[in-house]
């Protein structure tokens, strides 16, 4: 026997052992299939082969669905722990002033936020000067505004959470960073019966970050949870 009838020997041999390993193998598989074709001729259509054809194609398709299923659970589940996180770092300040940096530093670092502010409505002057001095996180403006702002001078339906670019005659609310925010999202806050309307900002520079496409379950929760607590220290 040739060296080359005892390599064909033992391959042969191999696969009689484990002829699974074949069809596992689409690219091999393939390569027979077309070896088969060719040697029935041109005047013959294999039907088997166009129709493995189109099972291999709606496999891919569902390979690529599985995949993208997986990949967005696995996105929402590290979101809703990410919001988790940020509510409790939220309930521990004992005082406002220390709930107020809690906001600017360990809430925005942890929802990863490159801008943070709290608006809140007021039509008594002597509330903006006893506040004036959280600046940096809290603003305190005219009735209206808020809407105003969410609405962004469209005149579309109010809604809790909204998410968008940030328009250049808006971003001064971003304070210092408003020339790098590209994306921000809005949390409409209720802070009880007879109290103004309240807001939180949260910006982003990258314009991917908050767009209107993407869901608003668990910021919508978040702001469910900030308002709760925002009321402890509202008189």
């Amino acid at each position: 026997m040739s060296e080359s009838a005892a390599i064909a020997a033992e391959l042969r041999a191999r696969i009689m052992a484990a002829p699974e390993v074949i069809l596992e193998d689409r690219d091999l598989m393939r390569a027979l299939i077309s070896a088969n074709e060719r040697a029935m001729g041109a005047n013959i259509v294999d039907l088997r082969g166009i129709a493995m054809e189109r099972l291999e194609a709606r496999l891919d398709r569902l390979e690529d669905t599985h995949r993208s299923v997986i990949a967005a659970a696995y996105e929402n589940l590290a979101g809703t722990n990410q919001i988790h996180r940020a509510i409790l770092k939220l309930l521990e300040p004992l005082g406002f002033e220390e709930f107020l940096t809690c906001i600017a530093t360990d809430v925005a670092q942890i929802l990863r936020v490159d801008s943070i502010r709290l608006v809140l409505e007021s039509a008594q002057s002597g509330e903006v000067a006893a506040l004036g001095r959280f600046g940096a996180i809290l603003a305190v403006t005219e009735p209206g505004f808020i809407e105003a702002y969410m609405r962004g001078g469209r005149p579309a339906p109010m809604r809790p959470v909204v998410l968008r670019p940030v328009q250049r005659e808006l971003a001064a609310l971003h304070g210092e960073r408003a020339d790098w925010i590209a994306s921000e999202a809005l949390l409409r806050l209720d802070l009880g019966a007879g109290r103004m309307a309240g807001m939180l900002v949260m910006g982003s520079e990258d314009p991917e970050q908050f767009r209107p496409s993407h869901g608003t379950d668990l910021l919508t929760f978040f702001a469910g949870v900030f308002e709760r607590a925002m009321r402890r220290w509202l008189g």
